[in-house]
């Protein structure tokens, strides 16, 4: 193994480097999740919510967008 890693999808992966931090909405094959972006992984991304962190497989993401904090305010 040469240590480099391949990227299934480098524009989902160079997106989501822009968010990351930041509150998002998660579309998957499975479900959305809704929390912080904490990390971008080539094949992965964690999102931390309701204090559990959730790895979701880039090649699972359908679309996400991020949350402003007045859309939280009005969630609530």
């Amino acid at each position: 193994m040469n240590g480099q890693w391949n990227l299934s999808d480098p524009y989902v992966y160079e997106a989501l480097t822009r968010f990351q931090h930041k509150t998002l909405a998660v579309q998957t094959t499975r479900g959305s999740v809704r929390g912080v972006l904490q990390k971008i992984m080539p094949d992965h991304i964690v999102i931390h919510m309701g204090g559990s962190p959730f790895y979701i497989r880039t090649a699972q993401i359908i679309w996400f967008h991020p949350i402003s904090s007045d859309q939280i305010k009005k969630r609530e």
